[in-house]
């Protein structure tokens, strides 16, 4: 069985707040997968000192689990021809904000400053589009609660693809009315060139 070293649980320790979580999740580089798609435990992502926004939801639910946060995962689906985003809802007091792990200038860090869950998923809305303008984002799933799964996860050597399964399968609630989807204004030339502003070089 694996398990997280003392200068590990020590880091842990220090990542006692949700900015200070996302300030640690921000300096790893990104995770581009080079040779085969991964998604590692936290431990192995730790280690690894890199990681996608699935790997990165994943450390940083963790992390905030060992400082009395329920470990919540929120998968927001697009339509084909985009990638989905995995972030890790927190809730302080009644409001939710959200870590993120992403290679952009958009889709990150959320303040907990949102009365639900909805309210929360919506604001990445306008943020989530194509190199052409198109809007894509169009589910949000409910919240995944990682402490109802093995409780290995976290610590796991081989890639957690049984949590993408779960996360995949869970009910996911529609963003835009079916009517209007087709009335949705594509972003402005502005906004896609800030969209194309990355983090990490490959």
């Amino acid at each position: 069985m694996f398990s997280f070293t003392k200068n590990e649980i020590t880091l842990i320790k220090k990542l006692n707040t949700p900015a200070k979580v996302q300030d640690y999740l921000n300096g790893l580089q990104f995770n581009f997968e080079k040779g085969r798609e991964t998604l590692k435990s936290p431990l192995f992502t730790l280690r690894a000192k890199r990681a996608h926004c699935f790997e990165g939801a994943l450390l940083g639910a963790y992390i905030l689990s060992q400082h009395g946060f329920k470990p919540y995962l929120m998968h927001l689906k697009t339509t084909r021809g985009d990638y989905d985003h995995v972030v890790a809802p927190f809730k302080v007091r009644s409001f939710w904000g959200a870590l993120s792990k992403t290679n952009h200038a958009i889709l990150r860090y959320r303040e907990p400053i949102y009365k639900n869950i909805r309210e929360l998923a919506m604001s990445y809305f306008h943020e989530y589009f194509l190199n052409d303008g198109r809007k894509t984002l169009r589910q949000y799933s409910a919240l995944l609660d990682l402490n109802t799964l093995k409780k290995n996860w976290a610590v796991s050597k081989v890639d957690l693809w049984y949590i993408d399964k779960k996360l995949d399968k869970i009910k996911h609630y529609d963003m835009v009315p079916k009517f209007y989807i087709k009335n949705l204004r594509k972003a402005d030339k502005i906004e896609i060139e800030a969209g194309k502003i990355v983090e990490y070089k490959k």
